[in-house]
């Protein structure tokens, strides 16, 4: 039994390397220092730069070819009837462990940088149920107000006139005014896709994502498009390093709000309204039926062509996916997992309530 050398260095720096990244995790501020807004940045911009401009998703072939060479490796294993099995699980984990050392340096630290609210200068603090119904309902008011402008009839379901290619490319203008309000979230050099597995990602439950290992943000092209744009900006939050679901989202949403286009407009109160209604429900469903009152049938109509829509490709194996990001999240620092989404909703009850408050000071 011949064991290659180079395998057994790399299998063995493995578990080096979690060792490693826990130390990295106690210490936010060097990662936010050296790390987001250190190395990252160039990194992310050569991936984006060499495979933005190709039409294809390069992350999408890589997956299926990795999960080729993963079926070989078990076929194999299996007809021979597991001999030189030492080796070549040595050479399997030499693998994983180059994988893993490439996902943290091209993108993953980015789990372990300091808090976006920290970032944005926000001192959050457990919001009452009167603030979360408050912004609730300034939330339902720009999201009518949206929904009017497009339809012209409060009872008419929005339908996004645009095609996917053309919304990634008008996302950027919605990163170029934020910056202009928050330099910190600035994004260049596009590289947004529609999946080559987006009816996989259907059937998963996930409306996108980003691939660590080249830097491209993908997005599922079998969603509603009503919901599109903010999707498509969430994912772009992650490319500019914002690992963590709940920030991804709220600059998602700063994204699409900041857009000039009134379809980005909408879809971000949208998505704004869906996690504030949540969290609503959840505390007082009294205050949760009062709200929905308000809002226009033509949004209902949205909601409901949603949820129809992800009920068509409801299997038994997306609890299982779930299951298993689940446990990823929690691997990477969101103790509530995907339940950590819901977060956003504090972010989103900070900015409403910072901009209200600067209005205050405008008028004074």
């Amino acid at each position: 039994m011949i064991i290659n050398k180079k395998h057994l260095v790399l299998a063995i720096l493995l578990p080096v390397q979690f060792l490693l990244l826990k130390l990295a995790a106690k210490n936010p501020e060097f990662i936010e220092r050296y790390y987001s807004n250190g190395i990252y940045p160039s990194i992310s911009a050569f991936f984006r730069i060499i495979l933005g401009w190709i039409p294809f998703s390069i992350g999408d072939v890589l997956l299926a070819f990795g999960l080729l060479l993963l079926i070989r490796f078990l076929f194999r294993l299996i007809k021979n009837r597991f001999r030189s099995f030492i080796p070549k699980i040595i050479h399997f984990t030499a693998i994983l462990s180059v994988i893993y050392f490439c996902f943290y340096l091209f993108w993953g630290l980015n789990y372990y940088r300091e808090p976006l609210a920290k970032n944005l200068q926000y001192h959050q603090q457990e919001y009452t149920t009167a603030q979360l119904y408050k912004v609730s309902k300034l939330i339902v008011k720009r999201l009518n107000i949206y929904q009017l402008r497009i339809t012209k009839n409060d009872t008419l379901k929005v339908k996004n006139p645009y095609h996917q290619k053309e919304m990634y490319k008008m996302a950027i203008s919605g990163y170029a005014n934020l910056a202009k309000d928050f330099p910190q979230l600035n994004y260049q050099f596009p590289s947004v896709k529609s999946s080559l597995m987006s009816l996989l990602q259907t059937y998963n439950g996930t409306s996108g994502y980003l691939n660590p290992l080249t830097g491209e943000a993908h997005v599922n092209d079998k969603i509603p498009k009503t919901g599109y744009p903010t999707t498509t900006c969430h994912e772009m939050a992650h490319q500019i390093g914002f690992a963590a679901e709940n920030e991804a989202n709220f600059v998602g949403f700063l994204a699409a709000n900041y857009n000039g286009n009134v379809y980005f407009k909408y879809a971000s109160y949208r998505m704004a309204f869906a996690y504030c209604i949540g969290e609503l429900r959840k505390r007082d469903n009294t205050l949760s039926k009062e709200l929905w009152k308000i809002v226009h049938k033509g949004i209902k109509k949205d909601f409901n062509a949603s949820y129809e829509f992800w009920q068509q490709y409801k299997n038994p194996f997306e609890p299982l996916v779930k299951k298993g990001y689940n446990a990823y999240l929690k691997a990477n620092k969101q103790d509530k997992g995907v339940q950590s989404y819901n977060y956003v909703v504090n972010l989103l009850i900070s900015y409403f309530e910072a901009s209200y408050q600067k209005k205050i000071t405008i008028i004074n």
